[in-house]
């Protein structure tokens, strides 16, 4: 089985969000939709992580670590 990928899994929260504000469901699908939402969320922030691991590691140098904010980013933030 391929493994799922993120714009798909982001695609798929989506449409259970627009689903579930629809209001059209039952409880039970609501509670089943949500119980898929809130598995769909947790595989995209994980992804998400993974991507800022990643990022961190390319920008890595000799020196250590070279983490450069985001434009608009404030640096003071913690």
């Amino acid at each position: 089985m391929a493994e799922e990928k993120f714009e798909e899994a982001l695609k798929k929260l989506e449409d259970t969000v627009r689903e579930m504000e629809s209001g059209d469901l039952t409880l039970e699908e609501s509670l089943k939709s949500f119980e898929e939402g809130i598995r769909l969320s947790r595989f995209c922030a994980k992804k998400l992580d993974e991507a800022e691991r990643r990022i961190e590691v390319l920008l890595k140098n000799e020196e250590g670590l070279d983490i450069q904010p985001f434009k608009g980013e404030d640096k003071s933030d913690p």
